[in-house]
C-alpha cells in the first residue's frame, strides 16, 4: 500500500499480513534478526533499497536479507529489518528523508535540541567519545538503518521524549490512543509478554500495567537503556559507552527496586548464561565419563 522504492522479495507468505503494527512489534514474519555494524566511511553508506536488499554491515552471522520467513502474525522475532522498513514507509508517506522528517515532527516539538540522526551534526554538537571494552577510544560508526541503530541524543533529551510521549504531555506528537497502545502486550514469548507496540514489556509494574522502554547494543561496546512506568512517571535513562551491558544492568537492578520483579531482558540474559554453563558442565561431565570408561578399558 506505502511502498513504491522497495519491495519485499516472493515468498510462500501472504505479504498482506506484514503491517506497520506488527513490524513494530516484531510479529511481521520477518527473520533477518538483524543488527546493524555500521561503516567507517560516509561514501561507504547504502541506500535504504540495497541495505533491505542485502546489508552490507549486517551483524556477524546474519543474512543481512530482509524477508517474509515464517508466517505474519504467528510469533516474535526480533528485526532490526524491519525497521529499516519503517524508515522507508516513513519516507515515502511522508515525501522527505527519515531525518528530516524526525527533526520536523519530533525533536523540534519536543524542543529535544541535542537530537539528531545526522553523524555530522552530531559531532558538530560536541558528541562524547566512544570507547572499546579496552577503554580504547573509536570513532563512530555511520549507518544507513537510522531508525533501527543511529539516534544521537543526551540523557536529558531522551528523559523528555518519555515522559511528553507515555504521559500524552501539552507537546506529545502521537494521540491518546496511540499512547495507551504502547504498554498493551503485542507479543509473547515463553508465556510471557515481551512486547508492545514499538517498546519492550520488562515487568508488570503492579498496578495492571507494565513497565516499558528499549535497550539498544553496538559496536564496539556501547549500550543505552530506558524503563518507564506510565502508572507513575518514575523512569530511568541511561547512555553508555565502554561496556557491553552495564546500562542493561543498571536499568534492570531499577524495576527489581521499582516491582520486585526480575525485567524480561534480565531474565534472558541470565538464562543465556546459565545454559551456556549447563552446555559447559555437561561437556566436562561427558568427558570425564569417556576418561574413565578409557581407564577402565586400559586395566
Amino acid at each position: 500500500k506505502y511502498l513504491t522504492r522497495w519491495q519485499l522479495p516472493e515468498s510462500e507468505f501472504d505479504h498482506t499480513g506484514v503491517t506497520v503494527r506488527r513490524l513494530l512489534s516484531h510479529t511481521a514474519g520477518l527473520d533477518d534478526r538483524l543488527g546493524y555494524n555500521g561503516f567507517d566511511k560516509k561514501a561507504d553508506v547504502q541506500t535504504l533499497e540495497a541495505s533491505l536488499t542485502r546489508a552490507k554491515d549486517a551483524s556477524p552471522g546474519k543474512s543481512g536479507i530482509v524477508q517474509v520467513g515464517i508466517e505474519p502474525g504467528s510469533e516474535w522475532k526480533y528485526s532490526g529489518g524491519g525497521y529499516t522498513l519503517l524508515q522507508l514507509v516513513i519516507e515515502e508517506v511522508s515525501g522527505r528523508s527519515f531525518a528530516n522528517h524526525m527533526k520536523a515532527r519530533v525533536f523540534d516539538p519536543l524542543g529535544m535540541t541535542r537530537t539528531t540522526f545526522d553523524h555530522d551534526e552530531a559531532i558538530a554538537m560536541g558528541l562524547a567519545e566512544n570507547f572499546t571494552l579496552d577503554g580504547d577510544t573509536e570513532a563512530f560508526r555511520r549507518y544507513t538503518a537510522l531508525a533501527a541503530t543511529s539516534l544521537f541524543t543526551s540523557p536529558a533529551d531522551m528523559a523528555k521524549f518519555v515522559e511528553q510521549q507515555t504521559f500524552g504531555g501539552e507537546q506529545s506528537v502521537l494521540s491518546r490512543e496511540t499512547l495507551d497502545s504502547i504498554a498493551i502486550p503485542h507479543a509473547s514469548k515463553m508465556g510471557a509478554d515481551v512486547w508492545g507496540l514499538g517498546a519492550m514489556l520488562y515487568a508488570p509494574n503492579n498496578q495492571g500495567s507494565f513497565i516499558i522502554g528499549h535497550d539498544g547494543n553496538n559496536e564496539p561496546a556501547i549500550n543505552t537503556a530506558v524503563r518507564f512506568d506510565p502508572a507513575t512517571g518514575n523512569g530511568i535513562v541511561i547512555l553508555e559507552t565502554g561496556s557491553a551491558i552495564l546500562a542493561t544492568e543498571l536499568a534492570s537492578e531499577w524495576v527489581f527496586w521499582k516491582t520486585g520483579k526480575v525485567d524480561n531482558l534480565a531474565f534472558a540474559l541470565i538464562f543465556e548464561r546459565t545454559l551456556s554453563w549447563i552446555l559447559f558442565g555437561s561437556i566436562a561431565i561427558l568427558f570425564i565419563g569417556i576418561f574413565i570408561g578409557w581407564r577402565q578399558s586400559k586395566k
